[in-house]
């Protein structure tokens, strides 16, 4: 998942925000503001309730990001590195790049979000009965109520044992602990996942066929995004073990062909050098990998422009572009990587361009290894 637009950087951690946070956003802005807030305190202007239900959607939203801020500020100090944060339609989450080292360091990173949230239930719980003891406006009262029960109910469903909850993760670091298998340890969680995924569209349809009520087809959809996430976790969790020990020399391609910053668009484009052979390619100025360009980002030039723009003005520059080592292990970067042209992986080895990653690559890799018999492995 990411973020269609960045909110900046918190404790040294990007915050992004996806598009579909507008959806989550609006419905709970639309049902305090035009029906909780309503039916409990009546006779208030329109105004009135939707400042309160717009103000509490953006609370609620500040508090998703504490609970993620506080997994990679645990991960982090726990030598686990994070790429970002991003909040969208069904909560947050913290993406990190590798794995924790130990069931310890499992248990705290993933532990810590139900904790934090479950304080913040307390203090809203806390800040909703000071407010009513000195007799505060009662829709202030209620909208701090809100915010208390949500955050607990987050606590706790978090904490269910089942992937990619954080409660998954717990029950991963007790089941590694025990059997000192992380990949075992992995498919159990997953499998976990699953059963509860499925548990909850059973009981959405349920409730949407005797009641027809709205909240019905909500579990069923949380149901089904715990099915989907839990069954990719247990895939790249698989991918991870074939992976293992392999670095990333040994699925790159070496000695890409790259692209002069200074070219121009034109000369990119009509070069045959470029036009039939890949999608992206590494820029280098001086011999140092700059950026990353795509043929797709060179033909959003207007042909009048092409022959003054060069490919530095419209490349993806180096620092918004995954790089690694080739010895770094293969396995970490999987997170990472994604679709696209835009997404190539570059290679770089003592400020030079060793060479570049795709998912194909990761897959050829994948292939070879599992047609591999058991026994040394010098390379694909």
């Amino acid at each position: 998942m990411r973020a269609t637009f960045v909110l900046g950087r918190i404790a040294g951690v990007r915050v992004g925000v996806h598009w579909s946070v507008l959806l989550i956003f609006g419905i709970i802005a639309f049902g305090l503001s035009q029906g909780r807030l309503p039916e409990t305190y009546p006779g208030r202007a329109w105004a009135v309730y939707w400042a309160a239900g717009l103000c509490t959607a953006v609370v609620f939203f500040a508090s998703l990001l504490a609970h993620e801020l506080a997994h990679a500020v645990v991960a982090r100090r726990n030598g686990v590195e994070v790429d970002d944060i991003v909040l969208w339609l069904l909560g947050g989450a913290a993406r990190l790049r590798t794995e924790a080292s130990s069931p310890g360091a499992e248990l705290r990173i993933a532990g810590v979000g139900p904790l934090v949230s479950l304080l913040l239930g307390g203090l809203f719980a806390l800040g909703a009965w000071l407010l009513d003891l000195v007799s505060a406006s009662g829709i202030v009262v209620e909208m701090v109520a809100w915010l208390a029960g949500i955050n607990v109910l987050l606590a706790i469903f978090n904490s269910l044992p089942a992937a990619p909850l954080d409660g998954g993760r717990l029950l991963r670091a007790f089941l590694w602990w025990r059997t000192g298998d992380r990949l075992r340890a992995t498919a159990g969680a997953t499998a976990a996942g699953r059963v509860l995924g499925w548990l909850l569209v059973v009981l959405g349809l349920i409730a949407f066929m005797r009641t027809g009520a709205f909240g019905g087809l909500w579990l069923t959809l949380i149901g089904w995004f715990l099915i989907a996430a839990a069954t990719a976790e247990g895939r790249q969790a698989q991918l991870r073990g074939v992976l293992a020990g392999v670095p990333v020399r040994d699925a790159m391609t070496p000695e890409p062909l790259t692209v002069p910053a200074d070219t121009t668009v034109a000369g990119f484009l009509t070069s045959a050098r470029y036009r039939y052979r890949h999608s992206a390619f590494p820029v280098i100025d001086d011999g140092v990998p700059v950026g990353l360009v795509t043929l797709d980002s060179a033909r959003k030039v207007p042909q009048a422009e092409d022959r003054a723009v060069t490919v530095r003005e419209v490349m993806m520059p180096l620092s918004q572009t995954t790089v690694v080592g080739p010895d770094s292990p293969l396995a970490d970067l999987l997170p990472r990587m994604e679709p696209g042209a835009e997404h190539r992986v570059l290679v770089v080895d003592d400020g030079g361009l060793a060479g570049i990653v795709s998912l194909s690559d990761v897959s050829r890799t994948v292939t070879w290894l599992m047609r591999t018999a058991p026994g040394r492995r010098d390379g694909p």
